[in-house]
């Protein structure tokens, strides 16, 4: 039995990158040459033959405009390119994280002092700081603490940062985020 049927599960792979050469779909196209010169329009056919003569393949640019904008140059060299690009954006791209800090509403000086100087710390790198007081058992009734502790945090840090989301209650605990200026 000869097997004439195709086989409907098998997965089709997707081509990466531009079009080029015979995939491109236009019957006309706007071409411009190895050395950067506009050779016009022409019908696609001719210009293949054309990239063909330089050993070069012709590679779709632009395909959304009437006629598609062509290009005659080394697919690997433009792929080479194109990556080399990407990896530039992404290295100057800035990654901001979130840190947490988790305070208490009866926290002690040194503590107090110590959780502060690692905020400014993480502030300083460019993060932003997510500051939790957390009430446990009768601490719910005394909440006017919570809020002078982010009020003097506030204060001492308003030289570097300023407050991406006020105060305000989540639950048992209050929440507030700082972020650089």
């Amino acid at each position: 039995m000869s097997n004439s049927k195709p086989n409907y599960f098998q997965r089709r792979t997707k081509h990466q990158g531009p079009r080029a050469n015979e995939r491109i779909r236009s019957l006309d196209v706007q071409v411009i040459g190895s050395d950067g010169a506009n050779l016009g329009a022409m019908p696609l056919n001719k210009a293949i033959e054309l990239a063909r003569q330089e050993d070069l393949d012709l590679i779709e640019i632009s395909p959304n405009t009437n006629p598609p904008v062509c290009k005659i140059m080394d697919m690997g060299k433009y792929k080479y390119d194109l990556q080399k690009k990407a990896n530039q954006a992404k290295k100057k791209q800035k990654i901001v994280s979130l840190k947490e800090i988790k305070l208490r509403p009866g926290t002690e000086t040194h503590d107090y002092n110590f959780k502060i100087k690692n905020a400014k710390k993480f502030i300083s790198k460019g993060d932003k700081v997510k500051f939790t007081v957390k009430f446990k058992g009768r601490e719910m009734q005394y909440t006017e603490l919570g809020k002078e502790l982010m009020n003097k945090i506030i204060d001492e840090t308003k030289d570097i940062a300023k407050v991406e989301s006020q105060p305000k209650f989540e639950g048992r605990q209050m929440v507030m985020i700082i972020q650089p200026i």
